[in-house]
């Protein structure tokens, strides 16, 4: 795809500045931080994406006060060395070519300050979620407090040199949670009428324009929709923004939407690939039609450029926010620039890397780009990584397999490819054709894409047996692994078969995962409704594609899981929605249940916790997907062994120990760099089948 004459590569003048392009790196959290300060990884994670040319990058929430700090791997501005730390973060953007600007944020009460050791702030004491921390309500003095923060805070941005301030009153955070009466019920100067409710965010906007010289440019961000029974709905926010900007000089007004609460609010926020592209741009378009005179900041699910180009074309905004877009690749805009646009690796919208590692307090990273957050020392492993006059077997071309080959390639190794499917993907192969997961695809087709360009010898339908790895199936030659230099294994994972007791009775069939997708993908039981039972041991996207995708098609839908919670290793961002869009199907679930039995009454199922069985049948089932733990495909590994190969193996992915994508991408890439890192002695063997009658499938 070349996008020809795209308008979000056209300039813009804003009241202090000129930006290069329209593009924006806006605030997300990484978990970088040390000392609530930002740290080199920052100077590097941001800096990459601004020499990959974004115009303007906004940091993640800068927390004003130590209330707000959940922990200490966010940014603060309340540390002794705030301007020293946020001054060598502008240098490093700057000398890129793009604006800086920090986003100013409380989060309220959903910070339970551990960090601090302080209890949750808020409006009132309602709890982000049931079970939440029930937040301290708010004294005056101690709004007086965080206002006079937010003012430190601007001016110690404006100390340190940056461009400008991104006020936050929007995601569910602290001032949100006084403007929206869904969060509200104070009956002081705080609260009740809408004045009173934005009595909060005036004199913050105060403080801070009191402290920001003019050259300084001053946003806000805001949630158009809470999506919240009570709360604030787009006319509701468009009138405070008609308040605010009365009184105060606003620059940008950087539109998104939902509020942080476990509930499908909170999936809007982040969209999976659940959602179309750009699916809230109607929220900028309404702000941008009420205020023409602000520039506009459209957010969300903008994959590429051309779909910037849609909104801008559109009028809908005048600036798009590219988030995971350039996470998954920094060099997204400069590709497209140049006319590269079928180069960028794209961004899944998988949520399992970047807010999935978020949520467990880990430092963020992405499923298509194994380096982000790493930069630093993925440049330096690159620059060791010497492939030249080596050659590298991978077998597996699934997300680990295809991954290694693209990262040996690069560092300019001659490899080979093989797969005895006959084409590539993997378990991804039947995962992507799922209603709502097919934007998996895109993992595999830019990996097999790039590949490709770089020369990667990819042969399909061959595979080494583990009896006999020097033949294939049908008798064949394949590569010999003792030829290669290194031999990458990402031979994936197998589900191993369940006991059961008695024996399946006829009319029930019993499936498994992949199966049941080609079942669905293939229509094989068009027109006939299935009363099925879903057996998740995993708690992942498997199951919980699989559950949405036969409810889509109509089935009646019984999910079994061992665990006393639904699909745990699936992000919350994604999993509130998820569970929203599941009670409109046939969905019901067994929790901390587990299979003993499928007789001809149906499945029996005993007390996963107690071991207590017999007290629950689900009647009629005629189709069980079972869908045990994984085992790893690592016997062609001990094989290659035993010849002596061992130096030469790397075990990746789901061949090393069933994971999930964020793992088989990081693996495969960090092994080969580790491995073409280190000299190789010369050896006779070493040889690559390249004969020009065989086969090849590119």
């Amino acid at each position: 795809m070349t996008v020809i004459g795209s308008s979000a590569l056209a300039p813009i003048d804003l009241r202090t500045a000129q930006m290069r392009n329209r593009v924006v790196f806006p605030g997300h959290t990484t978990n970088f931080g040390v000392d609530a300060l930002p740290t080199q990884r920052h100077r590097d994670y941001l800096a990459r994406r601004a020499r990959g040319g974004a115009a303007m990058v906004i940091t993640e929430a800068v927390r004003v006060h130590p209330t707000s700090a959940g922990r200490d791997s966010t940014l603060g501005s309340y540390h002794p060395d705030t301007v020293p730390a946020y001054a060598a973060l502008g240098e490093a953007v700057h000398g890129e070519g793009a604006l800086l600007l920090a986003q100013l944020m409380h989060a309220g009460r959903q910070a339970a300050g551990d960090s601090a050791r302080t209890a949750a702030w808020s409006a009132s004491a309602l709890p982000w979620t049931h079970g939440g921390p029930v937040p301290h309500v708010m004294t005056a003095d101690d709004i007086a407090t965080v206002v006079e923060s937010f003012g430190t805070a601007a001016r110690r941005m404006a100390q340190a040199g940056l461009d400008g301030v991104e006020i936050h009153l929007g995601h569910g955070h602290l001032l949100q949670q006084f403007l929206s009466p869904a969060t509200n019920r104070r009956d002081d100067a705080y609260g009740g009428t809408l004045e009173n409710r934005m009595r909060f965010s005036r004199e913050v906007l105060a403080a801070v324009s009191a402290e920001l010289p003019d050259s300084m440019l001053l946003g806000v961000r805001l949630s158009a929709h809470e999506f919240l029974p009570g709360g604030l709905e787009p006319d509701d926010v468009v009138e405070i923004v008609d308040v605010l900007r009365a009184d105060f000089r606003l620059d940008l007004l950087h539109v998104s939407h939902s509020a942080y609460v476990a509930q499908a609010s909170l999936s809007t926020q982040i969209a999976d690939m659940s959602h179309g592209p750009a699916p809230y741009r109607a929220f900028p378009r309404r702000f941008k039609q009420a205020f023409p005179d602000i520039p506009v900041i459209g957010v969300c699910r903008i994959d590429d450029l051309a779909v910037a180009d849609e909104l801008l074309d559109a009028g809908d905004a005048d600036l798009v926010a590219l988030a995971r877009a350039q996470i998954a690749d920094p060099d997204l805009v400069r590709k497209t620039a140049s006319g590269r646009a079928d180069e960028v690796r794209r961004c899944l919208a998988c949520n399992q890397a970047c807010i999935g590692r978020i949520e467990h307090s880990l430092s963020l990273s992405c499923v298509a780009n194994p380096a982000a957050g790493e930069e630093r020392l993925d440049d330096q492993l690159r620059k060791r990584a010497d492939g030249a006059g080596r050659s590298v077997l991978v077998v597996g071309a699934g997300p680990a397999g295809l991954q290694a080959a693209v990262t040996a390639a690069t560092a300019g190794a001659e490899v080979v490819l093989i797969d005895g499917a006959p084409v590539v993907g993997g378990q991804l192969r039947s995962a992507r054709s799922l209603k709502g997961r097919e934007r998996l695809g895109v993992l595999v087709d830019d990996l097999h894409a790039a590949g490709l360009r770089l020369g990667v010898d990819v042969r399909l339908g061959v595979e080494l047996p583990v009896d006999a790895p020097d033949r294939d199936a049908r008798g064949e030659d394949v590569p010999d692994p003792a030829t290669f230099d290194h031999v990458v294994l990402a031979t994936g994972a197998a589900s191993v078969a369940r006991s059961l007791d008695g024996a399946v009775p006829v009319g029930v069939e019993v499936l498994g995962a992949e199966s049941a997708a080609a079942a669905l993908e293939h229509e094989v039981w068009s027109g006939r409704r299935r009363r099925v039972a879903v057996i998740d041991d995993e708690g992942s996207w498997i199951a919980a594609g699989l559950v949405e995708a036969l409810g889509l098609a109509g089935h009646r839908v019984h999910l079994v899981a061992p665990a006393p919670q639904l699909f745990a290793k699936v992000t919350l961002y994604s999993r509130a929605g998820l569970l929203g869009r599941l009670q409109e199907l046939p969905v019901s679930t067994h929790l901390a249940r587990r299979p003993v039995a499928i007789t001809s009454d149906g499945l029996v199922l005993a007390d996963a916790l107690t071991g207590a069985g017999g007290g629950e049948t689900i009647p009629d089932v005629d189709l069980v997907v079972d869908l045990p733990a994984r085992v790893a495909r690592d016997g062609l590994h001990a094989v290659l062994t035993a010849r002596g190969l061992g130096p030469r193996l790397l075990l990746v992915g789901d061949a090393l120990a069933p994971r999930s994508l964020v793992e088989a991408t990081y693996e495969a890439q960090r092994a080969v760099l580790h491995a073409l890192a280190i000299p190789v002695p010369a050896t006779s063997e070493r040889r690559i089948d390249r004969s020009p009658d065989r086969e090849e499938h590119r």
